[in-house]
């Protein structure tokens, strides 16, 4: 059980997989042994497309699972960018998205929420085979529950429909759930839901114009754990 904690201050916490938990850009390193010289930019431009093809299916409501969003930006950035992109190739760089390089400080992250009782799970645009084979892969999921995802109701965030999936599963009033993102657009959207939220800003990015600030803004996930404090020690006996 979570530590008794003031009212509507953080019972739970959530997690956005892919940018939060779990380094994108880390398949920039087989996309330049592929491509050498074009590995960060093909990076950066099949995330940005990944993305942008999520919000579009989503506001059009013509879902596909990530994994095919996955796929359909890979092509797009190697017909943009010029790159041979033959069967073998492609299967090698979609195997790179269920092995992805977690952060370095977010396993002692999770093995301190645990021992101070804090729930942690995560909540994804990403299908739940996706979801299983990265968090398997990084040895991490004994410290995930729940496992929540986006395909459950066939929209993307922002959509409010994946956002009530973490009040649901938790039984906990949105606002004492922590929502952590790394992206910042994900932040803001559970900020407009309700949820007490983090950014974790790695790259020192402006906040989005919108007239709307996360609860707090972090530099890497350590800053989670200011939000719970440690278990308070007993007393040595008199």
């Amino acid at each position: 059980m979570a530590p008794p904690s003031v009212a509507g201050a953080p019972r739970a916490v959530l997690f956005d997989v892919f940018g939060t938990l779990f380094d994108v850009y880390s398949v920039g390193r087989r996309l330049e042994s592929l491509f050498p010289g074009h590995g960060e930019r093909a990076s950066q431009l099949w995330r940005d497309k990944q993305i942008e093809y999520t919000h579009l299916c989503s506001m059009a409501d013509r879902y596909r699972p990530f994994s095919e969003l996955t796929r359909c930006a890979l092509h797009f950035t190697c017909t943009r960018l010029g790159l041979p992109l033959t069967p073998t190739i492609e299967q090698t760089l979609m195997d790179e998205y269920r092995r992805l390089a977690p952060f370095a400080e977010n396993r002692a992250v999770l093995q301190t929420l645990r021992a101070r009782g804090i729930r942690a799970g995560v909540l994804s645009n990403g299908e739940p085979p996706l979801l299983d084979s990265v968090i398997a892969h990084a040895g991490f999921g004994a410290w995930l529950d729940p496992v929540l995802s986006a395909h459950s109701v066939q929209r993307f965030k922002t959509d409010d429909a994946v956002y009530a999936l973490g009040p649901q599963a938790l039984g906990l009033p949105a606002r004492q759930i922590l929502f952590v993102s790394s992206n910042g657009w994900d932040a803001i959207g559970a900020t407009w839901y309700g949820y007490t939220t983090l950014w974790i800003n790695r790259a020192g990015a402006p906040l989005d114009v919108l007239g709307t600030e996360p609860t707090r803004t972090g530099s890497n996930l350590r800053d989670v754990l200011d939000f719970f404090a440690e278990p308070a020690e007993h007393p040595p006996p008199v």
